[in-house]
C-alpha cells in the first residue's frame, strides 16, 4: 500500500483514477428479500435457529452477534444463510439511519442456523468482474450510507429497498486492486474481531468466577478449598443463608449514587468545541465490552457547570436507568452523564468490577423495581434500596486481584480495537477514492 502518483479523471461521482470505471451496485448483483417468519414461533431461548434482524448490524456496518433472537419455526432451505454471505439491512429504527443499508458478513455458524429474515437483503452476485469482498466494503462507506439514507422512506422508521441500493454508483478499480483493497481492510477487521472475541472470553471467565465465589459461595477457604461444599459455616440472613462473617447491606450504603442531565442544546457555549466527555445510553449500546473510552458528544466547562453530578472520575460504574435499563460499563475516562444513567462511585473496600458483576447478576431485580407508564425507569432511590451481600475483605481482595488483571487486559484490548478501527475507518474512504493505491504486484 502506498501513496503513488495517480492521474485522475472527472466523473459523475467526482474524481477517480483514470483506469477506474464508474459502476452501479446493480451491475454486479441482485438483492434477495428475506422470509417472513411467523411471530408465534419466536423464542427467547437459545436454540438452533437464529433469526437475524436489523439489530444484528453494527453502526457503520459489520455483524453484531449479541442479543440474538430465535425461532422454533422450520426454515425454508433457501433462507438458511451460509458463512461469508453478505447481507444488508433495509430497515433502521434510529433517527439518523445509523445502520440503514450497511453490510455485514455471516460469521461461522458453530452448529447454529442463521436465518434470512424479512427486511434483510442477501447479496446474490451475478458477475466475475467484481470481488465480493470489495463490494462488502463499498457498502460500508459514508458515501453509500448518505445515498441510502437520503433516498429512504419513513420518518421514525427508515426503509430502503433492493432497487434503491442497486442504483448506488461507485468507482471500480481493476479486479486485482479490488482484491487487495478488500484484503487490507478485512485483515484489520479480523484483528479487531480477534480482540473482541478475546474480550468475550475474559469477561466470561470473570463472570464465572463471580458466580462461583459470590452466588454459589465456593470461594477458596483458608485451605484453598471451595468454601460451601467443604463444610464452610453458613448463617441465616434476610437474603437466605450466607457465609459466616459476610454482611447484608443496601447498595446505597456502600456506594455513592449520582444522576445527570443534558445541558441546553440551544446554548452553543455548552457544546461548541467541547472537550469533556458527555455520555448517553447510546454510547454504551454498541460497546463490545463494558469499557467506556470515548463518547459521541463532548461539552464545554460551561456545559459541565449545569450538571449537578459534575465530572465523574475514571472508574465510575455506569448503568443505563431507562430506554432501556441495563447497559453497563466502567468509564476509563472522566465523564459527565445525561439523565439516562445511574452512576455508581465505589470506594476502595468495594471494587467497581465487583459492583459491575453484581449488577449483571441482579439485573432482573433492578428491572422489577422500575416504574413508569411511557417507559420503564429505575430511579436512584429505588436502586439505593436494593440489598446486596458484602463478602469479607479477604474474598473481595482476592476477587479484585484476579478480576482486575482480567479487566486490565480487556481495557488494553479495547484500546487496540479503537486504534485499529480508526485506522480502518481512515483508510476506507482513501482506498475507495484512489487517494491511496494498492500496488498490483502484491497479488499472486
Amino acid at each position: 500500500m502506498n501513496k503513488q502518483k495517480t492521474k485522475f479523471k472527472q466523473t459523475e461521482i467526482g474524481m477517480i483514477p483514470e483506469e477506474w470505471e464508474v459502476k452501479k451496485i446493480g451491475d454486479f448483483l441482485d438483492i434477495k428479500h428475506g422470509f417472513a417468519f411467523k411471530g408465534e414461533f419466536f423464542s427467547v431461548n437459545e436454540i438452533e435457529n437464529i433469526l437475524l434482524t436489523p439489530g444484528n448490524f453494527k453502526i457503520g456496518g459489520g455483524f453484531k452477534g449479541d442479543k440474538l433472537k430465535y425461532t422454533t419455526e422450520e426454515p425454508p432451505k433457501d433462507y438458511v444463510l451460509k458463512e461469508g454471505d453478505i447481507i444488508v439491512t433495509m430497515t433502521d429504527l434510529s433517527k439518523m439511519g445509523d445502520t440503514l443499508g450497511y453490510s455485514a458478513k455471516i460469521p461461522p455458524s458453530n452448529n447454529k442456523k442463521f436465518l434470512h429474515n424479512q427486511r434483510i437483503g442477501l447479496l446474490k452476485f451475478k458477475s466475475n468482474e467484481v470481488n465480493s469482498g470489495f463490494i462488502y466494503w463499498v457498502l460500508r462507506t459514508k458515501q453509500y450510507n448518505f445515498f441510502v439514507v437520503g433516498s429512504a422512506t419513513g420518518s421514525t422508521v427508515k426503509h430502503t429497498s433492493p432497487n434503491r441500493i442497486k442504483l448506488f454508483q461507485f468507482g471500480m478499480p481493476p479486479l486485482p486492486e479490488q482484491t487487495s483493497i478488500a484484503k487490507i481492510l478485512s485483515s484489520l477487521d479480523s484483528k479487531i474481531e480477534l480482540n473482541q472475541q478475546m474480550n468475550k472470553t475474559l469477561e466470561a471467565i470473570a463472570q464465572a468466577l463471580f458466580k462461583r465465589w459470590f452466588v454459589d459461595f465456593e470461594f477458596p477457604d483458608e485451605n484453598g478449598e471451595p468454601y460451601k461444599s467443604s463444610g464452610g459455616e453458613m448463617v441465616d440472613s434476610e437474603m437466605g443463608k450466607v457465609p459466616k462473617g459476610w454482611a447484608i447491606k443496601t447498595i446505597g450504603n456502600i456506594v455513592t449514587v449520582k444522576g445527570g442531565t443534558t445541558p441546553s442544546t440551544k446554548k452553543q457555549e455548552y457544546w461548541d468545541n467541547g472537550t469533556i466527555h458527555w455520555c448517553t445510553p447510546k454510547d454504551l449500546s454498541n460497546l463490545g465490552s463494558p469499557v467506556l473510552l470515548d463518547t459521541e458528544r463532548k461539552i464545554t466547562n460551561k456545559g459541565l457547570a449545569t450538571i449537578s453530578s459534575g465530572l465523574l472520575p475514571k472508574g465510575t460504574v455506569l448503568l443505563s436507568s431507562r430506554a432501556p435499563i441495563g447497559y453497563l460499563a466502567i468509564s476509563e475516562v472522566p465523564v459527565s452523564i445525561n439523565q439516562g444513567f445511574i452512576a455508581i462511585l465505589c470506594d476502595k473496600e468495594t471494587p467497581n468490577y465487583y459492583i459491575l458483576n453484581w449488577i449483571r447478576f441482579n439485573l432482573g431485580i433492578i428491572k422489577n423495581m422500575a416504574g413508569g407508564s411511557t417507559f420503564q425507569e429505575i430511579n436512584k432511590a429505588n436502586f439505593k434500596s436494593i440489598r446486596i451481600i458484602i463478602p469479607n475483605s479477604f474474598a473481595l481482595r482476592e476477587f479484585e486481584r484476579i478480576a482486575l488483571s482480567l479487566f486490565n487486559r480487556i481495557v488494553s484490548n479495547e484500546i487496540e480495537i479503537t486504534k485499529l478501527s480508526r485506522i480502518r475507518d481512515s483508510l476506507l474512504p482513501r482506498l475507495m477514492s484512489g487517494k491511496i493505491r494498492v500496488p498490483f504486484e502484491v497479488q499472486k
